[in-house]
């Protein structure tokens, strides 16, 4: 038998390891493949607007999820390598030079990379198209269609490399070692962390709440103090969160959370096994929480949009509402009521009222070449709507008395219009005549079906009467109200919805923030709008049954069936994306978990042999590997789900300064979501347990 012989035999022994290395930068690839796919999609491009949050909290997502299989692939080299050494040292012991030895180490290094790696990058196509068209079987929407651009494997390949050079950096390491018979023992060397007092877990529970609120606060701060853009560099504040989370899980492994005086040698061996193995469990812990809490981030948007939707929408007070310009001809009442009775409908309480479109004033943000910016007054700002308080009581029921010189805001039971609105005094415009009128703001009016993002006013008639002369008719309009009589059906309200839109011109193509006053007075100066230049101002009312005109048509009226069962085919894209994102997370954090269980059983399998002949029941080996398992889920699963639930609380508080009932709803739907995840989490905890116990030869 030469050389070579010995060398394959004693690989074949160490298949297990091989196996487990290859199966981690597998799922790694796959993972990260998946996601830089659909990151770069056109099919989610074209939908998540550029700079928007949803884009901004996808590519976050993504930074978290790279950062987890990073340390992921370092820590499955390093586990593959300390049991490689043992087939190492063998050789040194039988007179193999390390001369000799190189050649052959960094060709299994290499093949089992490399392959391990393309075969992840080439299962993440199929994973992506898997889930992505399992969801479309539940939607039905053009814009569901699955486009990649396959450009951004280039991405995947520079992971590829990073794994390669990660396993030759490792393997060049564990061959530099001199001593044999350390070489032999490495694998049974123990990584101890150092032991710090039981003041570490408060600490870093107190070093997470400030760091959440410092990081969330700080782009405000500096945009306050230094009148500039923040750059990357304030996401530093949120820098205490990670050495809280390390704090926590060093806590978890060296003291736990439970502490019997009475009996304080109680888990003393799973305590032990645990802290002997200190600096891989702490990493793998904190890698295990950071990617749960993206889950969480990523997850929590699909309740909150569901929930805020489904509380808007039952909070309406008609069941159909639509906004027109006078310049537009849209169906007649008579015309509308045909179209129902053509599916068997009658339609009651039909009401109407005008209003008028002015430009509003207040102070604007000028950018500067440097990035910085300061604030003017401009008199022509923004576009705004009024109604008369006749109209408004009319419509409402109410007895609102408008002062003269004085005007209210319109907003629904949970004050929504509040990110869009002007709570000040203002000077009022008509973009025709230029003539202007000073108002004063005194307080709020509520009516849900009249907020949205151009905001309602009331005017005292006789200011809406006087500020309203000499408006040409596409700076007037008319709003529309009634209900169904009976059970609404939800065929007539997308049949009339269509015929609304095809009754439109050109001239109305455009969202809700795109400002014509805005853009009248950039042109006075000689600018060009952004609006003219810009994609995200570009929707056509030929493709009514997009997302974006869904969410951003200036005239999008409000139907309730309409909304209520077109919910998933509108926000289809948004809701596949992020729940594509939480499996991505959860499935990376449930393999690190299983990783590090399995390497729990493979090191310590001599301690359970031990426990055996020592006279340990099955019931008590089978506790143990209970207690380990727990551990390694349970910890992070609930650090990072109350982590981000908190954080999040904190987002809806920071907003407005206050928790309205759709946020509540919202937060109750994510805390059941939250239940769910757990359970998912103890079904792959119980299956582990399993697993090992298998292992261990426990069963």
């Amino acid at each position: 038998m030469n050389m070579k012989d010995i060398e394959r035999k004693l690989r074949h022994v160490g298949y297990k390891q091989a196996k487990l290395y290859f199966f981690c930068n597998l799922i790694a690839l796959m993972i990260i493949t998946a996601y830089i796919l659909l990151m770069k999609s056109p099919t989610i491009l074209t939908i998540l607007p550029e700079g928007g949050d949803s884009r901004r909290q996808m590519y976050m997502i993504f930074a978290l999820t790279l950062f987890g299989c990073v340390v992921f692939t370092i820590y499955s080299a390093s586990l593959f390598f300390r049991k490689k050494t043992r087939q190492i040292g063998i050789l040194m012991a039988l007179g193999a030079s390390k001369k000799q030895l190189i050649p052959g180490v960094f060709r299994e290094v290499l093949t089992l990379s490399s392959l391990s790696s393309l075969a992840g990058m080439l299962a993440g196509i199929p994973l992506i198209y898997f889930l992505w068209n399992s969801f479309q079987l539940l939607v039905e929407s053009s814009e569901m269609t699955l486009h990649l651009d396959y450009t951004a494997l280039f991405l995947s390949g520079l992971f590829i490399l990073l794994v390669i050079v990660i396993s030759c950096f490792t393997a060049n390491y564990y061959l530099s070692r001199t001593n044999i018979i350390d070489v032999i023992q490495e694998e049974h060397r123990n990584e101890p962390v150092k032991k710090l007092g039981k003041w570490c877990g408060p600490l870093g529970l107190l070093l997470i709440l400030i760091g959440a609120i410092l990081g969330y606060s700080a782009p405000e701060i500096w945009l306050n103090i230094f009148h500039r853009y923040p750059s990357a560099f304030v996401n530093i504040f949120y820098a205490p969160v990670f050495v809280g989370l390390y704090l926590v899980m060093l806590h978890t492994v060296v003291h736990g959370w439970h502490f019997d005086r009475k009996n304080p040698y109680h888990n003393i061996i799973s305590r032990s096994m645990m802290k002997f193995q200190g600096k891989q469990t702490v990493n793998n812990l904190l890698v295990s929480t950071v990617l749960i809490a993206g889950a969480c981030f990523a997850i929590f948007y699909i309740p909150m949009l569901a929930t805020g939707q489904l509380v808007s929408v039952s909070g309406w007070e008609f069941d159909y509402m639509y906004d027109y310009r006078l310049d537009q001809t849209v169906p007649s009442q008579t015309e509308i009521e045909k179209l129902a009775a053509s599916h068997n409908l009658k339609l009651k309480d039909w009401k109407e009222i005008p209003y008028i479109t002015l430009a509003q004033d207040g102070e604007t943000q000028v950018e500067e070449e440097d990035q910085s910016f300061h604030y003017e007054y401009q008199q022509l700002l923004e576009e705004t709507k009024y109604v008369s308080e006749t109209a408004f009581n009319q419509l409402t029921g109410q007895t609102l008395d408008i002062l003269s010189g004085t005007f209210r805001l319109i907003t629904d039971k949970d004050d929504n219009a509040a990110m869009y609105a002007k709570r000040s005094d203002s000077v009022l415009t008509n973009m025709n005549t230029r003539k202007t009128l000073s108002v004063t703001y005194e307080g709020l009016a509520y009516f849900s079906m009249l907020t949205g993002k151009v905001p309602y006013y009331i005017l005292d008639d006789k200011d809406y009467a006087e500020i309203s002369q000499g408006l040409s008719s596409d700076w007037m309009g008319s709003a529309h109200f009634f209900n169904a009589d009976g059970e609404d059906i939800y065929a007539f309200a997308d049949e009339f919805f269509h015929t609304f839109v095809k009754s439109f011109g050109p001239e109305c193509e455009y969202p809700a923030y795109y400002d014509r006053v805005n853009k009248i007075a950039a042109n006075e100066h000689g600018e060009i709008y952004w609006g003219d230049t810009d994609d995200m101002t570009k929707i056509s009312l030929s493709m009514p049954d997009t997302s974006d005109f869904r969410a951003y048509w200036a005239f999008m009226p409000k139907f309730r069936s309409l909304n209520m069962n077109d919910f998933m085919n509108t926000f289809a894209v948004y809701l596949m994306t992020f729940l594509f994102i939480f499996i991505v997370c959860v499935t990376t954090a449930c393999v690190i978990c299983y990783t590090r269980c399995q390497t729990i059983a493979i090191n310590n399998r001599y301690i359970f042999d031990d426990l055996k002949r020592l006279g340990a029941s099955p019931a008590f080996s089978n506790r143990e590997v209970r207690i380990q398992c727990k551990r390694v889920y349970h910890t992070p699963a609930v650090v990072g789900m109350t982590m981000m639930f908190l954080l999040y609380f904190m987002i809806m508080y920071a907003n407005d300064g206050r928790i309205s009932i759709p946020e509540l709803a919202g937060m109750a739907a994510c805390a059941f979501v939250l239940v769910l995840i757990m359970l998912l989490i103890y079904l792959v905890y119980r299956k582990t347990v399993t697993i090992m116990r298998r292992e261990l030869n426990l069963i």
